[in-house]
């Protein structure tokens, strides 16, 4: 199997502010105007975007939330978790990979709204995934807020807030 380096070079991947590495391969030539989007997003947005995410053993991507469903596909590599708290304050773990009878899916969707960030469980290994976001992702869309804020919000989840933010 390539290493982490070997993806992250070939495929030209920068970091992400959540942490891990990324690069955005498609984004829609078309977009649909502010007018006929939910009130919460501020603009116009792509049909839909598209990205490579590669996060390595050691490094998280941190909790964060934007306003779009966001659907994640398994590539190579280790199983990812998508930890996720839905705005109810309920938690969740979301297992991305090949193994099937281990619980883990080659693809997940995580909801509008809802709080997540991932970890990869393997010590020396690392997860590639793609992550498809309709409407198009804008930053505009995107939270992270800092720990203390999420501890506020969701104090029965503090270990998982500690863990997943910087």
């Amino acid at each position: 199997m390539p290493d982490a380096k070997h993806w992250i070079d070939g495929l030209k991947l920068r970091r992400h502010p959540e942490g891990g590495w990324f690069r955005e391969t498609y984004r829609a030539a078309e977009s649909v105007a502010k007018a006929y989007l939910p009130p919460r997003f501020t603009g116009d947005r792509s049909f839909s975007t598209a990205i490579y995410f590669l996060l390595e053993s050691g490094d998280l991507s941190a909790l964060h939330r934007i306003k779009q469903d966001e659907v994640w596909h398994f590539y190579d590599g280790s199983p990812l978790t998508i930890h996720v708290i839905d705005p109810a304050g309920n938690y969740s773990a979301i297992r991305l990979g090949r193994d099937l009878a281990a619980g883990e899916g080659p693809q997940a969707v995580v909801r509008a709204g809802d709080w997540f960030g991932a970890s990869v469980e393997e010590p020396g290994s690392y997860a590639l995934v793609g992550c498809t976001v309709a409407p198009g992702f804008d930053f505009a869309d995107f939270e992270m807020p800092g720990r203390e804020e999420l501890c506020r919000l969701f104090p029965q989840h503090r270990a998982v807030i500690e863990r997943l933010t910087r």
